[in-house]
């Protein structure tokens, strides 16, 4: 059994109880800076009570992690069924370890900036993670003296460390799976600061099971032979409620702008180098503007565009939507604009597009207005359902998305999230006649793609 000797009361979950080994890697400076970080980026400027941090995020992921962990023993104890399998105090212990410190790898605004700049590599690389857990971090230090530094790389990063030192599959299933520890905190904690009533129902706790025979968390779905609709009902609403995130949170369109312009501050002092990966990742919100504001930009232009996207930030005076491309009104075109604008090979032809496409609209006008281009991944953030299920009638597991065309529901949640994918082109104005004309811009240099804005100028 583990023994607590610290709690900390938390607006989600309550009391969370948590050891005195955890209490110490809370301690550390990686993960006390994860107070200043919001879980949200820059949601606040539109839900201003999401200001909520990745650091209560993280004792509630370890917290939901020993909830998920006590209810697959206790169906395991209750049933005499020697397929079924659990958790052990040492299994628990590495993964609550696991849960607590797996964002402490994010930067402030990090999904802007990595996915929208393409100069860094994503929070979740191995390469990051070895490097947040090395000698030369407080936090690498105290993984070290619990004896579990391995264990949770292990589940992290599982590509650091051999395969006779590897995790259970089970164990890794409770902090990175398709319904996991880390997504049943953030939903509840994101629905509770920014009001909205976007919840999933409790009892999904009680749905995983864990195969003893290959180590495999999972869900039993099948009771005598036939489908436990009441089991599946829940799975697939956890996954809408995600979806309904995504939808009215992680890709409001406010929300996009707002973190264009933290991406472009980025880019120009990386391009720079007038500030290095290393200040980032030890940056929070706050400092993170304090080091753009005080980079030593060399390039007139560069530097005079930081201090506009500063100023406007400061401000709340968000770019606004010159062109909108959904992929219902682009499907033959959609590839196209993910190929030149999506990811870190596209960088280079996104900022030369935004150049020419912002020179363009100052010869409409009389005045330079930064052109932004936001492309995302065709998937979106599709949190696709490869979870393991038995399925009634099956002896062997298999993914629950193999059964996309008996679940309607699975197969309408997944259309959704592609269908959910629209490319912007945004210009730092509201001046609706420099709108129009950043909207005539965007006709010349994307004259395949239907704009749907220009419905409504019609």
């Amino acid at each position: 059994m583990l023994r607590f000797e610290g709690i900390i009361r938390d607006p989600v979950h309550g009391d969370i109880p948590l050891t005195r080994e955890e209490l110490q890697v809370l301690d550390t400076a990686e993960m006390q800076r994860l107070r200043n970080v919001r879980q949200l980026g820059a949601t606040h400027l539109i839900y201003p009570g999401a200001q909520h941090s990745r650091f209560e995020h993280s004792i509630g992921t370890a917290h939901l992690a020993t909830r998920m962990v006590d209810a697959v023993n206790n169906v395991r104890d209750s049933q005499s069924d020697g397929r079924l399998d659990g958790y052990d105090a040492h299994g628990l212990r590495i993964i609550r370890l696991a849960a607590l410190v797996h964002d402490a790898t994010h930067l402030p605004f990090g999904h802007n900036i990595e996915d929208q700049t393409g100069l860094l590599p994503r929070h979740d690389t191995p390469a990051r993670f070895e490097k947040m857990f090395s000698k030369d971090t407080d936090l690498g230090r105290a993984l070290r003296k619990t004896g579990a530094h391995n264990d949770v790389l292990s589940i992290l990063a599982p590509d650091l460390v051999s395969d006779h030192a590897s995790a259970p599959p089970h164990w890794r299933g409770l902090v990175s799976g398709t319904i996991d520890a880390d997504m049943l905190d953030y939903l509840a904690r994101d629905a509770m600061f920014t009001g909205l009533k976007l919840e999933y129902d409790p009892r999904i706790f009680n749905v995983f099971r864990v195969d003893r025979r290959s180590q495999e968390l999972f869900v039993d779905l099948g009771r005598k032979g036939y489908l436990k609709e009441a089991v599946l009902s829940e799975v697939v609403r956890c996954l809408e409620a995600r979806f309904y995130f995504s939808e009215r949170v992680y890709y409001h369109h406010a929300k996009i702008a707002a973190g264009s312009l933290v991406a472009k501050a980025v880019e120009i002092v990386l391009l720079e180098k007038a500030v290095t990966f290393e200040q980032l990742q030890s940056a929070t919100d706050s400092s993170l503007f304090e080091l753009l504001a005080g980079a030593k930009i060399k390039d007139a232009r560069r530097r005079e565009l930081l201090e506009v996207y500063l100023l406007a930030w400061s401000r709340r005076k968000l770019p606004k939507r010159a062109a909108v491309y959904p992929v219902y009104a682009n499907p033959t075109v959609q590839q196209n604009l993910i190929d030149r604008f999506f990811g870190a090979g596209s960088a280079e032809e996104r900022r030369a597009t935004e150049r020419r496409m912002t020179e363009s609209l100052a010869k409409r006008v009389g005045r330079e207005i930064p052109i932004m281009l936001y492309c995302p991944s065709g998937q979106m953030q599709l949190k696709q359902a490869k979870m393991l299920v038995r399925w009634p009638g099956d002896s062997h597991l298999t993914r629950l998305s193999d059964h996309s065309a008996e679940i309607p529901r699975l197969a309408d949640l997944e259309n959704s999230y592609t269908r959910m994918w629209k490319f912007y082109v945004h210009a730092l104005t509201n001046d609706p006649q420099e709108l129009a004309a950043a909207g005539e811009v965007c006709a010349e240099f994307f004259p395949e793609a239907e704009n749907v804005l220009d419905r409504v100028r019609i």
